[in-house]
């Protein structure tokens, strides 16, 4: 058992709500003899008066709340998209991008309300609890980190039989698999979905619909982008949670967004998991091809190494770092001409870039036409040949066996 201090204090636990982290508030209490303080986060997905009402019936001494929605898309999702961040090429990392957020707000909270520790409900072999537990450690390495569910080696049947005992107000959830969703991307693990063989069932996706039952026509959506940043969809300006929420239902509808990932985990297991993120998969999709509007071949193939980089480092819980500062000063940079509209086609499962313009584009016609009006000037080519070949002429004459 957990060595109670002698004087036991506060400890603020991150709250989802379910079963995990329910069972962990009066755990705490055991095992710490401390005043649990729970904190919710609102990143998109979340019904907050209902949680705090279920942190308090817990046992909870306080239930804070904070909506964390515009933080989320301003300082995270849109600087990741930004950078094309996207871990192994198929995932817009949606849990990776909240968890630095969530470590933050759970600093920020035990700072004001004087708590020694912080709690969260991860488990011991995800990604999660690196995220948040390094993110603690460098914005407030003098609290305590505490994980439950890593340390009480509590099944799923036990906590529920801890909760019986208690009389605790909760229930477990019917959803057959592990669930986690923000504004960004919605995940799903566990249950069948282990056995990578198995096509995913119907009922592990619920933001997109198959693409056998979407619409048969197809829709056109056009965004804006100023500075890399989406601010319009079909000239409708928006905030970028409600434009993100707009995108999620718009491409949803028509079965965009469906990830079906095998991949690296950061403890060294692979993990088969299923995302979806209609509106994640959308706006990189047209933010790409934006880009191959204004940026040079150059900034183009850095950016792109940039980008792995990026998505390595969010997904490995590094938010916090000067490197990460140190890329987006670059990605930044890259972004001063991004600004423009794409057209995009949504239909039957698929994203499909069939437009795009900017003001400042790289792409000029007179140069790329071959019809009249053409300035290329073609005569230069037989120079610039002669000289582009040089070295391979010179190898082969010398250096042929």
């Amino acid at each position: 058992m957990t060595q109670t201090p002698a004087n036991p204090g506060k400890i603020v636990l991150a709250y989802s709500g379910g079963l995990d982290t329910s069972v962990a508030v009066p755990w705490l209490k055991e095992h710490y003899g401390a005043e649990i303080i729970t904190l919710t986060m609102d990143l998109g997905m979340v019904d907050l008066p209902s949680i705090q009402r279920r942190a308090m019936e817990v046992g909870a001494a306080k239930a804070l709340t904070v909506d964390a929605r515009d933080v989320l898309v301003d300082e995270f999702l849109f600087p990741a998209l930004q950078a094309g961040a996207i871990y192994e090429g198929m995932y817009p990392l949606a849990t990776a991008l909240g968890r630095p957020l969530i470590a933050r707000c759970l600093a920020e909270a035990a700072i004001s309300e004087g708590a020694y520790a912080v709690a969260h409900g991860c488990t011991g072999k995800g990604n999660d609890q690196v995220r948040i537990d390094v993110g603690v450690a460098a914005l407030a390495p003098e609290l305590k980190v505490i994980a439950p569910i890593r340390d009480w080696g509590m099944s799923r049947e036990d906590e529920m039989d801890y909760a019986r005992e208690r009389n605790l107000p909760i229930s477990a959830s019917k959803s057959r698999f592990s669930v986690d969703e923000n504004l960004w991307g919605r995940s799903a693990e566990a249950g069948e979905l282990e056995d990578p063989w198995r096509e995913p069932p119907e009922e592990a996706y619920e933001w997109t619909r198959p693409a056998a039952d979407t619409p048969q026509e197809a829709v056109y959506v056009e965004i804006h982008f100023d500075r890399g940043i989406p601010t319009a969809v079909d000239g409708e300006s928006m905030a970028g949670s409600a434009l993100i929420s707009h995108l999620n239902t718009v491409a949803g509808e028509h079965g965009v967004g469906r990830i079906d990932h095998v991949e690296n985990r950061l403890v060294g297991i692979k993990s088969r998991e299923i995302y979806e993120a209609p509106a994640a998969v959308t706006l990189h999709a047209a933010h790409q091809a934006l880009e191959n509007m204004t940026l040079s071949r150059d900034q183009a193939r850095a950016k792109a190494r940039i980008a792995q980089e990026y998505a390595d480092l969010v997904y490995n819980g590094l938010w916090f770092t000067a490197h990460r500062e140190d890329l987006d000063a670059y990605v930044h940079s890259t972004q001063r001409y991004v600004t423009g509209d794409v057209r995009v086609r949504l239909h039957r499962g698929t994203c499909t870039v069939v437009g795009r313009a900017a003001p400042q584009a790289l792409y000029q016609h007179q140069l790329a036409t071959y019809d009249r009006g053409d300035t290329f000037d073609h005569a230069a080519a037989e120079g610039f040949i002669s000289i582009y070949g040089l070295p391979v002429r010179t190898q082969n004459r010398v250096q042929r066996d």
